[in-house]
């Protein structure tokens, strides 16, 4: 089976009935080694979702980690808009940590499994060799992904790291954005509203609403198109060039600001128009037609697959930090498109850029304000009780009693 890396959700999942968008699935019928747990789970994502049951299975992979291993797997028996029309892949590798894990946390990521198993480091390093991309370099449109460690031969130069705020997706912290050199000037509160993290399943760069806005404005002058249609900017449209010119020349370089590991110090991470205004369709002999790699977003600032193929990421969930270099396949034409560079001081920005209240679940939510709200009840009582003469004292009825927990509650899908 061919699987989906994914890390922004938690749950290995593979189709475990008949899909027309699906060439293969998983029958656990004719698996000897399979146990259903018979517990039903949903996962959702930004688009599209899925429901299964959980089980677990014995697997194999092709290379590098030799052996069986006894994992949880989620057999997909009913999908929307997950399997799509065109995918070579039959499931789903879910490679951030347990807190997001459905339908809890008790269920052991497929990783963590390897992790004790296999007794292999706590570290995975991915090349994305994007499909946007024609083959060139060294790597191949497929790219890798290295379980326990980091491959030398996938990168140029050096690794640098930055901080896992949180352990649920991979939280960072970024500090600013530029466009063609220029900051864009926002408070660094907005870049991680609520939340920055680095999602290989994720196709495009995702923005918060006001920082999106503010890149497209910044593109917009920047660039040498007088006028642009704004069904561009917002997915809608495709913008189309005769096939012998190269529009990457009319855009600027994006650039991506995160905190060193050394806090007092920053380093960037640079996109160049190929990664995103990217190449779609052919229409006839003469037009090419590109989409914008970018979009906005109502709740994270989302690294995704059009930044990540610049680079070979190394996920060291040992040391709580995601480490970025330069990946070799990210070439157009022999010429790099991606670029990363540091150490730049933080003493422009602000010593904390995220915010220090993230609750994971609605649970969460719902349990913190009700003992929050039966401690405030207790001591308005014992108040009571102490300022008023016993004769006066009023009998509480249930219709005194106000419950307004569910406007509290957030639901935080990818």
């Amino acid at each position: 089976l061919n699987i989906l890396v994914d890390t922004g959700s938690s749950n290995f999942a593979v189709a475990g009935v008949p899909d027309p968008d699906v060439t293969s699935y998983f029958n656990p019928e004719l698996s000897s080694t399979y146990r259903s747990e018979g517990i039903e789970v949903t996962v959702k994502y930004s688009q599209g979702s899925w429901t299964g049951v959980l089980g677990t299975d014995v697997i194999t992979m092709p290379k590098g980690l030799y052996g069986s291993y006894t994992i949880n797997i989620a057999t997909i028996l009913e999908s929307e808009n997950f399997f799509l029309p065109g995918v070579k892949w039959h499931g789903i590798l879910g490679l951030a940590y347990d807190a997001l894990a459905k339908p809890s946390s008790s269920v052991e990521t497929f990783f963590d499994s390897l992790v004790r198993q296999a007794d292999i480091p706590n570290i995975f390093s991915l090349q994305m060799c994007g499909a946007g991309l024609p083959v060139s370099g060294s790597g191949t449109n497929g790219g890798s992904l290295v379980l326990g460690g980091v491959e030398p031969s996938l990168y140029t130069g050096d690794i640098w790291y930055t901080p896992i705020k949180e352990e649920w997706y991979y939280q960072v912290e970024i500090l600013k954005l530029e466009v063609g050199g220029q900051n864009l000037e926002l408070d660094c509160r907005e870049y991680n509203a609520d939340k920055a993290i680095v999602d290989s399943g994720t196709t495009l760069l995702r923005l918060p609403e006001k920082v999106f806005s503010a890149v497209v404005q910044a593109i917009a002058r920047t660039s040498l198109i007088q006028e642009f249609s704004s069904g561009f900017w917002t997915g809608s449209q495709l913008a189309c060039w005769d096939r012998t010119e190269k529009p990457w020349s009319l855009f600027p370089k994006l650039s991506i600001y995160l905190r060193d590991e050394n806090s007092s110090r920053s380093f960037r991470i640079s996109i160049l128009p190929q990664l995103y205004i990217q190449p779609i369709l052919v229409i006839g002999d003469n037009l090419q037609c590109y989409r914008f790699g970018i979009s906005s977003s109502t709740n994270a600032l989302v690294i995704g697959a059009t930044v990540m193929e610049g680079f070979y990421v190394i996920f060291d969930r040992a040391q709580r930090r995601v480490g970025f270099a330069l990946s070799p396949c990210a070439e157009v034409d022999g010429a790099p498109v991606s670029e990363i560079e540091g150490p730049f001081t933080t003493a422009d920005v602000a010593s904390n850029c995220v915010s220090s209240v993230s609750f994971h679940e609605p649970a969460l939510w719902i349990a913190s304000y009700a003992l929050m709200s039966l401690c405030g009840i207790i001591l308005l009582v014992l108040v009571v009780l102490l300022l008023i003469p016993p004769r006066c004292q009023h009998r509480y009825t249930d219709n005194d009693v106000v419950n307004d927990e569910s406007s509290l509650v957030r639901h935080r899908w990818k």
